[in-house]
């Protein structure tokens, strides 16, 4: 007896351009399905309709998303009336979203969150005791003072893991997970993933698991549908997707996955010291009486690219804001080719400044969305050169060539470029002065693994063009033999192993990288 059936669904746009093409699926009690695909698939369109939810503009056309409470007959959820699939919401199917921050309310604590879950559909037992019961099976403290906490006093797997609890709170027939580890280091998110298929196996709750990550979806589920432009193009059970996959679409999305195992031993000889372009020593940075940094020290030689990893909290991001003279408060020294740097950029020469160059994390956030991609490429050409405006123009056509982008997006605004698109143009950006060091900080995390495999390949090709440095920062452990020749390591704002990356890969010395290794999914 299924949990959730999902028969030829068709989903459109109010002006009737279609979005699902017949989806259809199903999921029994307990298992585990995964909904694969890259942004754009529908994915996360297919997801919520199990809701009976759908975005702005777009429109259920035809189909049934029947639902099975405990015992109960099933519901077509979108012939319900809106009250009705409120009702079920949260009791019958619940919802955890990609980003913890979203499925919660910042200005109430968190006890009172998950109690309200419970008290809006009339929990028949005692909240008081199902809340710390719940609270329990995430694997979070069920004390009273730490449910007065509120969500900003926890970090983001700690998030994350209330989210969760609110959606098994009632013991729910289904749930639709969107994403949950996505932005989480490797360790939180083996954590998350494995209260998931804990609580799915004890309550005998049918999972649907919606991720673009070919290797999370090799840890936790036990069938895998693929979709591809609106269609369910494969499917199957996971072993049988992942590893004899059918259909070419499956096939290339296996390809781009980066693994830690390196198809060949490859020599690494330490290069001499005096070759060193960027160096840092004894950094340190303190918040209040919280100390981010203890002392780093962290060398970038002439064309080589180090993979600085570290889980959340561990000052990855602190550390290379702080060389590009982002972090002000930072004690210790930066070198450029031995001249010290200070530690303000403001303060730094434009001929640093030029040399020293940073790419964002988020594609989304990190351009001007009212100017257009060459007027952003542009700026740093303005702001830290003395070219004219046709000099200026010539090499923000060259830079866009360089990072693959067609003249025709140009003249567009941020928000008419796709997410790999948007990461190319920051790139361009970047490299509009010609860095002789390029920090870039988690560049490929919030993008699909294609396009993620298309932006290494980017670096790689430009670092040997150019002869460039990359310090390539990082929670993913995976992507290291794909991007680096090097790896340090950072734990609690020190580095506790650094070397080779066949080295620390085969061989690590450190207990704490060991440990990342084991916790990083594999196919």
């Amino acid at each position: 007896m299924t949990a959730l059936d999902v028969t030829d669904l068709h989903v459109s746009t109010v002006d009737d351009t279609p979005v699902l093409r017949g989806v259809s699926y199903s999921i029994e009690p307990g298992e585990i399905l995964a909904l694969v695909g890259e942004s754009g698939s529908g994915k996360t369109t297919a997801g919520l309709a199990a809701l009976g939810h759908f975005r702005t503009g777009l429109k259920a056309v035809s189909g049934s998303v029947l639902a099975r409470s405990c015992g109960g007959e099933p519901s077509d959820v979108l012939a319900l009336p809106e009250k009705q699939r409120r009702a079920l919401r949260g009791r019958v199917i619940s919802y955890i979203p990609q980003d913890p921050a979203l499925s919660l309310n910042h200005s109430l604590r968190i006890g009172k969150q998950i109690a309200e879950v419970l008290e809006v559909h009339g929990y028949p037992g005692s909240v008081e005791d199902r809340v710390r019961e719940t609270l329990t099976e995430v694997g979070l403290p069920s004390d009273t003072e730490y449910q007065r906490r509120y969500p900003h006093q926890l970090s983001g797997g700690q998030q994350q893991r209330v989210g969760i609890a609110m959606a098994f709170a009632w013991k729910p027939s289904v749930v639709v997970l969107d994403e949950p580890t996505t932005g989480l280091d490797v360790t939180t998110q083996a954590l998350i993933l494995e209260t998931v298929a804990k609580l799915s196996a004890e309550q005998d709750t049918a999972a649907l698991y919606i991720t673009h990550d070919l290797a999370v979806v090799a840890q936790i589920a036990h069938r895998v549908a693929v979709m591809y432009s609106g269609e369910i193009v494969e499917s199957g059970a996971a072993q049988q997707v992942l590893h004899e996959p059918r259909h070419s679409y499956t096939r290339a999305l296996m390809a781009a996955v980066p693994g830690i195992e390196g198809p060949e031993d490859r020599a690494e000889p330490e290069e001499p010291d005096e070759d060193v372009v960027l160096r840092a020593e004894r950094i340190e940075v303190s918040y209040a009486d919280t100390k981010v940094l203890r002392g780093v020290d962290l060398a970038v030689r002439r064309g080589e690219s180090v993979l600085l990893l570290g889980e959340s909290g561990s000052g990855k991001t602190t550390l290379s804001r702080s060389l590009c003279g982002l972090i002000e408060k930072c004690t210790g020294t930066v070198t450029l080719d031995g001249n010290p740097l200070s530690a303000s950029a403001r303060k730094r020469s434009s001929a640093q400044l030029r040399d020293v160059q940073y790419v964002f994390q988020s594609p989304f956030s990190s351009l001007n969305p009212r100017k257009t991609i060459a007027e952003s490429v542009e700026v740093p050409l303005r702001q830290l050169t003395d070219l004219d405006r046709d000099q200026r123009r010539r090499r923000v056509a060259e830079v866009l060539e360089q990072v693959r982008l067609d003249p025709e997006y140009a003249d567009r605004l941020p928000g008419g470029l796709s997410g790999g698109q948007r990461q190319r143009a920051a790139i361009a950006r970047a490299l509009a002065t010609t860095p002789k060091v390029l920090v870039c900080d988690e560049v490929t995390s919030a993008l699909d693994v294609s396009v993620q495999a298309t932006i290494l390949e980017l670096l790689g090709e430009l670092r040997t063009q150019l002869g460039m440095s990359i310090l390539f920062v990082t929670h993913n452990i995976a992507l290291a033999r794909h991007v680096a020749d090097r790896i340090a390591v950072l734990r609690e704002g020190l580095i506790v192993e650094q070397g080779p990356v066949d080295r620390v890969l085969d061989a690590p010395e450190h207990e704490y990288t060991r440990e990342l290794l084991a916790n990083t999914p594999k196919l």
